[in-house]
């Protein structure tokens, strides 16, 4: 009898563009242009044009583009730098049903994958809706520990299964990638997220980068558990894994990847339900951020650990409410400008961070429909209170932005490194990826001058 692993194998291996429904087709066609802007925009950090020229160097006559750079790589070497560009401004799109953030851990090695090969956009596709949905599915069956960060986490099984697919692995191949994978999880923590420590933008990087030798380990011969997605989450990177829900309603529903949020604001989820809230008491009132004599948040508990000491570089601010919500009171903006190291370093935004205060309330959680996630309520000098209260924030699948915002937001992004010429080229060719023949076709725009 067919077990978890078997059907997400069969699944995965047997995923066809043809039987995408329209909606899924259109979807995938949106998280790799939002995925690219993502890359292109963190190309620029000089901690990863510095590990683009490293992948560069590392290997000779790669394939491979290093997004928003003239160079290219070896296709391990560029999903690591490519993924690892893909997180630093907290631009990357995610999925509040499970796995976290799983189009950066799989899009970077299935575009390394159908460069190697030639492939067309169809197969990229394919490869980004099989591993998208593996790694989501894993995910949300798992019950992480506390301070096990969802990047990484579940990414190396997401690369994996999208390198197979592109592959053309059969079931029993893919489960074995599958089961090899897992065991090669990398082991985050949330800390460096709070310190600012840029190792945190790597984790991804490790995932995509294993995630590709996982897939060739298997065309070796090696061999992995019999069921390793069990194993490591329940005994070292969780303390639960329900195999049964990993495939509940495995094609019977809508793909994980029409069940996604595109982020607009450049920073940690958590931040987001109580930024929307935010942004409706502006809207609603007409006030200053001089005007505020306190904020106060209740959200989901895990953002009371986002509430500590002020953050001491742009990386922390991201993964700090109070931070948040005063750049938005004081710029008026939530966007990568609002976190440069000028911003993070006001005098006005670390006065009115210290007046917003952060209370968990353990009945709050990202995933449920039947309540808010936050409620924010602005207390005015003059005595006024002003309160607000988001279920889905702006960008989720359940509560969508219009389409023109979301290219509006890649334009933002890429043009800074493309030029918005090559920007809009990149735009039209995106909205017609499965018609292209070689990816390489839709790299060749993607590489820096």
């Amino acid at each position: 009898m067919a077990d978890y692993l078997d059907r997400l194998a069969e699944f995965a291996s047997g995923l066809a563009y043809e039987r995408l429904s329209d909606s899924a087709k259109n979807a995938a066609r949106r998280v790799v242009l939002d995925t690219v802007g993502a890359i292109l925009a963190g190309s620029r950090l000089p901690e990863n044009a510095n590990l683009a020229q490293y992948a560069a160097s590392a290997t000779t006559d790669g394939p491979c583009v290093l997004l928003g750079h003239p160079l290219k790589a070896q296709p391990m070497m560029a999903a690591l730098a490519n993924a690892t560009a893909g997180v630093g401004l907290e631009m990357d799109e995610g999925t509040r049903l499970g796995g976290g953030h799983p189009a950066i851990h799989v899009l970077p090695g299935a575009l390394a994958a159908a460069e190697e090969s030639g492939a067309g956009g169809r197969s990229l596709m394919e490869g980004l809706v099989a591993g998208y949905e593996v790694s989501s599915r894993i995910g949300g069956a798992t019950t992480a520990r506390p301070n096990v960060h969802s990047h990484g986490t579940w990414g190396t099984i997401g690369t994996a299964v999208a390198v197979a697919r592109i592959m053309g692995l059969d079931a029993p191949k893919t489960r074995q990638v599958i089961n090899l994978a897992a065991s090669m999880s990398p082991a985050n923590t949330w800390t460096p997220c709070f310190e600012g420590a840029t190792v945190r933008n790597v984790y991804p990087g490790r995932s995509g980068m294993q995630g590709f030798l996982a897939a060739q380990l298997q065309r070796c011969g090696f061999t992995g558990l019999r069921d390793a997605p069990t194993d490591v989450y329940t005994t070292i990177l969780g303390d639960a894994f329900d195999a049964g829900a990993a495939v509940d309603g495995l094609g019977e529903t809508s793909l994980r990847i029409e069940q996604n949020y595109f982020k607009f604001h450049a920073c940690c989820l958590y931040n987001h339900p109580v930024l929307d809230a935010v942004e409706a008491i502006v809207g609603r009132g007409r006030f200053g951020h001089e005007d505020v004599e306190r904020v106060e948040v209740t959200t989901v508990p895990f953002a009371v650990r986002m509430a500590q000491d002020y953050p001491a570089n742009m990386l922390s601010a991201k993964f700090h409410v109070p931070y948040a919500v005063a750049a938005l009171l004081v710029k008026g903006r939530t966007d990568v400008t609002a976190f440069y190291p000028e911003s993070v370093g006001s005098d006005a935004i670390r006065a009115l961070a210290r007046r917003v205060a952060v209370v968990g309330n353990p009945e709050m959680n990202m995933a449920r429909r039947d309540r808010p996630c936050a409620t924010v309520s602005v207390g005015l000098k003059n005595g006024l209170e002003l309160s607000e209260s988001v279920t889905f924030v702006r960008g989720d699948f359940e509560r969508r932005r219009d389409e023109e915002e979301l290219l509006d937001k890649f334009r933002f992004l890429a043009a800074g490194t493309l030029g918005q010429a090559r920007a809009e080229e990149v735009i039209r060719a995106s909205d017609a990826l499965d018609e292209i023949d070689d990816v390489r076709e839709f790299t060749a725009l993607l590489g820096g001058g």
